[in-house]
């Protein structure tokens, strides 16, 4: 170890420095192993390990020492990626939420990382009835009392770890539900955006069969980009954030005719 990596923040471990360097990447565009090195106070030898991984993980681009935020499509299909990016902004962010849900409803989860924090708080407004097309979050909702859980089918995307396509789709509108939580890659102009289309479908029919739809997203996606066009805002009953959005975005955010939230304030 280096006298740079050991004055280091010591709590800040290599998956944590990687989640880092990837929304640094991915908010900017691209950075030089020098700029990080620096910027994170460790040797270059171990920026280029951590975009090593980020390449193999298909999170970055790296190429005689820059890295490159890869097309938002492919960070997003990586689910393994997901789960640990932003984690603590999602846990808020789901935890808020939650105040929507109360014993009794029918509840339409996504299969989105941040939904998937929800699933912590939900024994304690049991009884339920939640259904998901996302393989893991169907594997904990089974573990609770008083949960009556619905598996949405289809065919199964292993990039997402979920159910999609056509009969995915018709298993959703096939019922109606109280809430739907459901996030997205980008949002921008008044829209919510994702990248690939057969996750727009689905996500298309879980607003449409929900009495109130709520949009979870963290700061990360009000820098990002997608190809496709999913709902405007003013589709969701609400749309919930963390408090890392800046002011300015944050009214940008409320000109939508939404309701926006920021976890963990009452305002």
């Amino acid at each position: 170890m280096t006298e740079r990596e050991a004055d280091a923040t010591p709590t800040l471990g290599p998956e944590g420095r990687r989640s880092r360097i990837a929304d640094r990447v991915l908010g900017s565009g691209s950075a030089s192993a020098q700029e990080l090195a620096e910027e994170f106070a460790v040797s270059v030898m171990t920026i280029h390990r951590d975009l090593d991984e980020l390449q193999r993980q298909g999170v970055l681009r790296k190429s005689r020492g820059i890295a490159t935020a890869q097309p938002s499509g492919t960070f997003e299909s990586n689910v393994g990626y997901r789960a640990k990016a932003n984690i603590e902004a999602k846990r808020l962010i789901a935890q808020h939420a939650c105040r929507h849900v109360e014993p009794g409803m029918s509840v339409l989860l996504d299969d989105s990382t941040t939904a998937m924090q929800m699933l912590p708080h939900l024994a304690a407004l049991a009884p339920l009835t939640v259904a998901t097309n996302y393989l893991a979050a169907l594997v904990e909702l089974a573990k609770l009392r008083d949960v009556h859980v619905v598996a949405l089918g289809g065919g199964y995307d292993v990039q997402h770890d979920s159910f999609l396509g056509s009969a995915c789709v018709d298993a959703v509108l096939a019922m109606r539900f109280d809430a739907a939580f459901v996030s997205t890659s980008a949002v921008g102009e008044g829209y919510a955006f994702h990248q690939e289309d057969k996750i727009v479908a689905v996500k298309r029919a879980m607003v449409d069969v929900a009495a109130r739809s709520h949009l979870l997203i963290d700061h990360t996606k009000l820098t990002r980009s997608a190809l496709h066009r999913l709902l405007p805002l003013h589709r969701f009953a609400s749309v919930v954030v963390d408090p890392g959005v800046p002011a300015r975005d944050l009214a940008a955010l409320r000109e939508n005719d939404v309701l926006v939230e920021v976890a963990g304030r009452t305002d």
